[in-house]
């Protein structure tokens, strides 16, 4: 098998694409799609990952819809752990919970299955990207009122101007790439 590196030598943020008023006017989008489309760079993207994930010894990962359950559902399968998807409401076929959350450029909410993670699951949240916080703070409260211990949020994108990780105090944050 040939090495994440092979035919990669550039940084990961080299492919992530800037898209002004996205979705809305004034919103700068970090786009990940150019590094999912880069074969190498993406292996390597989840192996950077998968290096943070592993030191808190998760048993599943969640990821948030949409583009974390593409990271996410690798990690998980390259951890060999489980994964547990937490989607925009009435998404999922069961029973679920619901957690609603302000946006930098609006509200929604996510769901989550009851029966998701056991009490006492130790669970790594993995999203593409971190911004001001909202998303993932209310996915770590969905797991933890499940009694989930949530060991780790892991993003591929920060954007640390926009104090993220303010709404994550109780847990530790891993971010592959910054912005101011």
């Amino acid at each position: 098998m040939p090495s994440a590196t092979e035919g990669f030598t550039g940084d990961l943020r080299s492919l992530i694409r800037d898209v002004p008023d996205f979705p809305k006017q004034g919103i700068l989008f970090r786009d990940v799609t150019p590094l999912l489309q880069h074969g190498p760079a993406f292996r390597r993207c989840m192996e950077r990952l998968c290096e943070a994930i592993a030191k808190t010894r998760p048993t599943v990962i969640a990821g948030i819809e949409s583009r974390g359950f593409i990271f996410g559902a690798a990690a998980a399968t390259i951890l060999g752990v489980g994964y547990v998807p937490i989607r925009k409401p009435g998404k999922l076929p069961w029973k679920t919970r619901q957690q609603r959350y302000q946006l930098e450029y609006g509200s929604d909410g996510i769901e989550i299955h009851e029966d998701a993670v056991a009490a006492g699951t130790r669970v790594a949240l993995v999203d593409d990207l971190l911004a001001t916080g909202g998303t993932a703070a209310a996915a770590c409260r969905l797991l933890q009122d499940l009694g989930a211990e949530v060991v780790l949020a892991a993003f591929v994108v920060e954007l640390a101007g926009l104090n993220g990780r303010a709404q994550l105090a109780q847990v530790p944050v891993e971010a592959l790439i910054t912005y101011p």
